[in-house]
Order: structure tokens, then C-alpha cells, then sequence
């Protein structure tokens, strides 16, 4: 059971991390639609890369932030957990995939591949733990924009990215809690294993008196010439 708790997270981490990697160039992390007639309605959505417009038409123009410094302290912010999420996963796939009790990779004894396997599983939760603030921080912003009645800019809504990196650091977090679950139990199989391992006492067979006195009158029944 254990092994299939581990094979779970493995592959529950793994689809987190996938879906970071998704949730980090998508271009909907905020979205804005000015209304208007017919020619000037449009839609404003950005990332943390590049600000996109499109019209009734639908013709798109998207422009990149000029200038990182000149970016509000939380996208920058944004940035960073993002991508520190991104590779803590990696890192954490990597290890996992060592630490997995149904692949053999070198010569790795049990005991090595259960730490391997908590470390993952901790590498997975510290990237979901990431993803989740980093997404939850963009979102606060929007919301506090959005309902600031002495806010003159355009006011965003929740972007459908938000919600997928929700889900996906979830996932990671959920992958890496089963492979540090698993170590726990493996640490316990392994603790009552020993415990019931039959004991078998070790037998030395010494040789008996009587087949040594045998042996000392058999031999004291011919003379000396009787071995030349």
C-alpha cells in the first residue's frame, strides 16, 4: 500500500508542477473589459510579463513592461516565488524519481531512497507553498483595487490563470505531503519487520566424548609399525 501512496504522489507532484509551469506564461492572470460602442469595446488582460488588448474585432496588441524596477513590488515579488516554485519542483521531481521504491536507479539501499523520497515530498510542498502565496498575493491586489472606490485606474477581475496555479499548488502540496506520509510508514514497516524476524540461535556442534574415546582405543589397538 505504501508503495502505491508514493507512486500517487509522485505523479499528484508531478502534475502540479506541470501545471505551474502552465499557470506562469499564461496570459490571463488579470482581466478587464471596458465597454463601449461597438468599435471601442475591448479587452485588457495581463500577466506578469506583457499587458494584451483586444478588440470587437478581434485584433490583438500586447506590449512587455518596459522596465523591472519600474514594476509594482508585488508583480516583481510574483516573479520570484513563481519561478523559485517552478524549480524546487524540478528538484523535487529529480529526487523523487530516485527515491521511488519501484525504480531501481544505481545501487541505492532502502533507507537512502526513503530520505530521497521525504526530501521531494518537501521540495514539492515548499514549491506548492510558493505558487500558493505568489498566486494569493497577485489576487489580494486585484481585489483591493477592484473594490477601492478612490481607485482611478482600470479596475481587473480573477483571471482564469489564477484559479488553474490554485489547483496546481494544491497538487503539489498534496503530492509532497504522500511521499512524506510514505517515509513515515515505510520507517514503521521496517521498525516491525525487524521486530519479527525469527531468531535463530546460532549451532555449534562439538564433538562428543565418546566418539573421542573411540577414536583414542582405535588407534591404541595397532602398534607404531602398523602406520609405516
Amino acid at each position: 500500500m505504501s508503495i502505491a501512496v508514493e507512486t500517487f504522489g509522485f505523479f499528484v507532484a508531478a502534475l502540479g508542477l506541470l501545471m505551474l509551469g502552465v499557470t506562469l506564461p499564461n496570459s490571463y492572470w488579470r482581466v478587464s473589459t471596458v465597454h463601449g460602442n461597438v468599435i471601442t469595446t475591448n479587452t485588457i488582460y495581463e500577466n506578469l510579463w506583457y499587458s494584451c488588448a483586444t478588440d470587437s474585432l478581434g485584433v490583438s496588441n500586447c506590449w512587455e513592461f518596459p522596465s523591472m524596477l519600474a514594476l509594482s513590488g508585488y508583480v516583481q515579488g510574483c516573479r520570484a516565488l513563481m519561478i523559485t516554485a517552478i524549480l524546487l519542483g524540478f528538484l523535487g521531481l529529480f529526487l523523487g524519481m530516485l527515491g521511488l521504491r519501484c525504480i531501481n536507479i544505481g545501487s541505492l539501499v532502502l533507507s537512502t531512497k526513503v530520505k530521497l523520497a521525504a526530501i521531494a515530498g518537501a521540495l514539492h510542498m515548499l514549491a506548492g507553498t510558493c505558487g500558493m502565496v505568489a498566486i494569493t498575493w497577485y489576487a489580494i491586489n486585484i481585489t483591493q483595487d477592484f473594490f477601492n472606490p478612490l481607485y482611478a485606474g482600470t479596475k481587473y477581475e480573477l483571471g482564469p490563470a489564477l484559479y488553474l496555479g490554485w489547483s496546481a499548488s494544491l497538487l503539489s502540496i498534496l503530492g509532497g505531503i504522500c511521499l512524506c506520509s510514505n517515509c513515515c510508514c515505510a520507517s514503521k514497516e521496517d521498525r516491525v519487520t525487524r521486530a519479527h524476524l525469527p531468531y535463530k540461535p546460532s549451532t555449534v556442534q562439538m564433538p562428543s566424548v565418546a566418539s573421542q574415546e573411540e577414536g583414542d582405543i582405535s588407534f591404541g589397538k595397532y602398534g607404531k609399525n602398523a602406520y609405516v
